[in-house]
C-alpha cells in the first residue's frame, strides 16, 4: 500500500464517518427536534451504521474506486453499501432495544445516499470541469494550435472518446459536440456535450462552430460507411482523424483514445479480407517455411504474418543484404519461438537456390522475389525475364526436387492481357508453375494482386514525396483506374492461398471497384492538409507499357463463385508449354525487342503472332 493510497483511504474514511454520523443525527432531529437526541439508541445506531458502512465499503471495493471516472456502476455500489449498513443497524436495533425505528432509518438511508453520492460525484465534476458551472462547449476563435473538435458518432466509442479528451491535459481541445444519424439523440446532451444533428448537417456545423478538427468515432461500422463520411467531411475540414477498428480495441491492441489520422486505405470503401486462422495454423505450425524476396514490401509482411502461426523455422531469402538484415533484426526483436534464418541468395543462381531448398527442406515456399516496375522493365526486358521467369523456374523446380508441399507464387493483375514486359513475364512465371503442377507432387498456385498501397515504388509514396516537395502531383491520365489493396491484405491472401491450394489455380482478391488514380491523388492532397490550388495535379501522359485499366482475371479464367469469402479462383487456362520451354531455354540468344514481343505474345495466347526462328526460337517478328 503506497503512501498516496493510505492518505486517500484515510481521507475517505474520515469524510464518510462525518457523513454517517451527521445522517443519523439529522434523521432523529427531523423526527424530534425539541428533545435531546444523544441517547443510547442514537449512539448504538450510529456506531453500528459507521462500522457497517466501512465494512461493506471495504468488502465491495468502494474505497478503491477511481471517483474521477464514477458512473452508474459506482452509484449502484453506493446504494448497496448504504442499504446493507442500514439493514445491519436495523438488526442491532431490534436485538438490543426490542423495537425498530423505521422512519429514522428511512431518513438516514436517504441522507446517507445523498451525501455519500454527492461528495463522490462532486469530486468527479470538479476534476472534469473545475469550478465551471457548465461543460457545454462554445465555438472558440480559430487560433493556431487550438482544436474545435466535432465527434462524429455519439455511441459508446464517441462517449468514451469525449471523456478521454475532456480529461486530457491538452487544453487546446474544445469539443463542440456530436454528430449522429440516430435522430432520437438530436438536441440531447451526451457526456455533457450536445448532439448537433445528423451527418447531413456536417458542413453547417463546421462553419457555425468554427470546427477545425473532426474525429470519426464509429469503429464498428463498415468501411463503406467510413469512406462516405470521410468523403463528405474532407471537403470542409482538413484535419480528420478516426478511431481504430473495433477488433483492435477489443483485442487490447489499442485503446479507444488512440485516434489516428485518416489513411488512404480508409477510402477504399470495402472490408479487409479475413483469414481462416485455424486452417493456416494447422498448415504452418511447427513447419519450415521459406520466403523469397523476404526483404521486400510484400515478402517482409508475409514473414510478419507467418510468425503469428508458429513455424519451426522461417528462412528469409533475398538478394539485397540490407533489406534482409532489417527484416531479420525486426523479427528477432519480436522474441518469437520461431528460428529465423537469413539467407543471401539470388533466385537467378540455380545451383545456390537448389542447395538452399535442399539443405533446409521447407514445407512451404512463398515466392515473392520479382522485378515489378513497369516502365523500368520496358527498357530492361531481359532482366525482367531473368528475374521473373528464370528465377521462378529455378525456385519452383528446386521445390519439386526437394518434395516441398506447397509453392505459392506472388503474381500481379498486370499478368492479364499484358501490353508490357513486366506483366508478360509474370504471366509466363504462372505458366511455368502451372506446367510443373501437372507432373509434380508439390502443389503450385499463383496469387494475383492489384496495386499494393504503400509498397516500395508504388503510387502512394510517390504522391507523398511530391506533396512534401510542394507539388505538382503527377498523374498519367485522368481516366486511368487501378485496383488497390493494403500490404497486410496482400500478405493474408498469400497465406490463405497456401491452405486452399489443390494445384494449378490462380487466386485473386475481390478488391471491390477500381479506383481512379486522379481521385487517389486528390484524396491524398486533402488528407495532407492542402488544396489543389496549393498542390496542383499535372497529367503527364501514359508511360510505355501502361494500361488504362487492369483486370484481375481474363474472360476465360473466371469462376464466378468465390472459393473463400472475398477470394476468387481462376480456371487453369490452356497454353502451349512447348513454346514457353523453348523461349526459356534460348532466351539469351533472343534480342531484347524480340524477347519482349515473344513474351507478350505468349502471355496473351496470341498464337498467330508466334513464328519459329531457326526451327527453335519463337518471335513476334513481322
Amino acid at each position: 500500500m503506497t503512501a498516496a493510497f493510505r492518505t486517500r483511504l484515510m481521507l475517505l474514511i474520515a469524510i464518510d464517518s462525518v457523513i454517517v454520523s451527521f445522517s443519523i443525527y439529522m434523521s432523529h432531529f427531523f423526527l424530534n427536534p425539541y428533545f435531546a437526541v444523544f441517547d443510547t439508541t442514537v449512539l448504538v445506531s450510529a456506531i453500528t451504521l459507521l462500522v457497517g458502512h466501512h465494512f461493506f465499503s471495504s468488502v465491495l471495493g468502494m474505497y478503491r474506486k477511481k471517483w474521477r471516472y464514477a458512473s452508474m456502476e459506482e452509484l449502484f455500489g453506493i446504494i448497496v453499501v448504504v442499504s446493507l449498513s442500514i439493514a445491519a443497524t436495523a438488526i442491532v436495533q431490534s436485538a438490543a432495544f426490542g423495537e425498530l425505528y423505521e422512519r429514522a432509518l428511512i431518513i438516514t438511508w436517504l441522507l446517507h445516499i445523498i451525501f455519500i453520492g454527492g461528495v463522490r460525484f462532486a469530486w468527479r465534476y470538479y476534476n472534469t470541469y473545475g469550478l465551471k458551472l457548465t461543460s457545454k462547449s462554445k465555438p472558440l476563435p480559430d487560433h493556431q494550435g487550438r482544436k474545435n473538435t466535432l465527434i462524429i458518432g455519439a455511441g459508446a466509442a464517441g462517449r468514451m472518446l469525449a471523456r478521454q479528451l475532456k480529461d486530457s491535459a491538452e487544453s487546446y481541445t474544445n469539443i463542440v459536440g456530436f454528430v449522429d444519424d440516430n435522430y432520437k439523440t438530436h438536441n440531447l446532451t451526451i457526456s455533457g456535450f450536445p448532439v448537433l444533428g445528423g451527418s447531413t448537417k456536417i458542413e453547417y456545423i463546421v462553419r457555425e462552430y468554427n470546427v477545425n478538427h473532426v474525429v470519426i468515432a464509429m469503429p464498428s461500422v463498415t468501411r463503406e460507411r467510413i469512406k462516405n463520411i470521410i468523403e463528405q467531411t474532407k471537403t470542409v475540414v482538413q484535419n480528420i482523424q478516426t478511431l481504430p477498428m473495433l477488433e483492435d480495441i477489443a483485442l487490447g491492441n489499442v485503446s479507444v483514445n488512440q485516434i489516428r489520422d485518416v489513411q488512404i486505405e480508409d477510402l477504399l470503401g470495402r472490408e479487409p479480407v479475413e483469414l481462416d486462422i485455424q486452417a493456416i495454423d494447422a498448415e504452418i505450425k511447427g513447419r519450415t517455411v521459406l520466403v523469397t524476396g523476404a526483404g521486400g514490401s510484400i515478402g517482409s509482411e508475409i514473414c510478419r504474418q507467418l510468425t503469428k502461426f508458429g513455424p519451426k523455422q522461417l528462412i528469409l531469402l533475398g538478394h539485397g543484404e540490407n533489406s534482409i538484415y532489417h527484416i531479420h533484426k525486426e523479427l528477432n526483436n519480436m522474441k518469437i519461438d520461431t528460428e529465423v534464418i537469413p539467407v543471401i541468395a539470388d533466385v537467378q543462381d540455380r545451383d545456390r537456390i537448389f542447395q538452399v531448398v535442399r539443405d533446409y527442406g521447407p514445407s512451404y515456399i512463398y515466392h515473392a522475389a520479382a522485378h515489378k516496375h513497369v516502365p523500368l522493365m520496358e527498357v530492361n526486358p531481359k532482366e525482367a525475364f531473368k528475374n521473373n521467369v528464370i528465377g521462378t523456374k529455378n525456385v519452383s523446380e528446386a521445390a519439386d526436387a526437394a518434395g516441398v508441399k506447397t509453392f505459392v507464387l506472388v503474381s500481379t493483375d498486370k499478368a492479364v492481357n499484358p501490353p508490357n514486359i513486366m506483366g508478360a513475364t509474370k504471366r509466363m512465371a504462372e505458366m511455368v508453375i502451372q506446367t510443373l503442377s501437372k507432373q509434380s507432387q508439390t502443389k503450385y498456385v499463383a496469387v494475383r494482386f492489384g496495386n499494393v498501397l504503400g509498397s516500395r515504388g508504388s503510387v502512394i509514396p510517390l504522391f507523398k514525396d511530391q506533396i512534401k516537395n510542394g507539388g505538382p502531383v503527377t498523374v498519367t491520365h485522368e481516366d486511368m483506374t487501378r485496383y488497390f489493396m493494403t500490404i497486410p491484405e496482400a500478405s493474408r491472401l498469400v497465406l490463405q492461398a497456401g491452405t486452399l491450394a489443390r494445384g494449378g489455380e490462380i487466386f485473386v482478391l475481390d478488391m471491390g471497384e477500381p479506383v481512379k488514380i486522379v481521385d487517389l491523388a486528390r484524396n491524398l492532397i486533402h488528407l495532407s492538409g492542402f488544396t489543389e490550388d496549393e498542390i496542383p495535379i499535372k497529367f503527364a501522359g501514359i508511360r510505355p507499357g501502361e494500361k488504362m485499366y487492369e483486370e484481375l482475371l481474363g474472360e476465360d479464367e473466371v469462376h464466378r463463385e468465390p472459393i473463400f469469402p472475398k477470394i476468387l479462383i481462376g480456371k487453369t487456362v490452356g497454353f502451349d508449354s512447348g513454346y514457353v520451354e523453348t523461349v526459356v531455354k534460348h532466351y539469351e540468344h533472343i534480342s531484347d525487342d524480340e524477347l519482349k514481343q515473344v513474351a507478350i505474345g505468349l502471355a496473351n495466347s496470341d498464337q498467330k503472332s508466334l513464328v519459329g526462328i531457326n526451327g527453335e526460337l519463337v518471335s513476334a517478328r513481322g
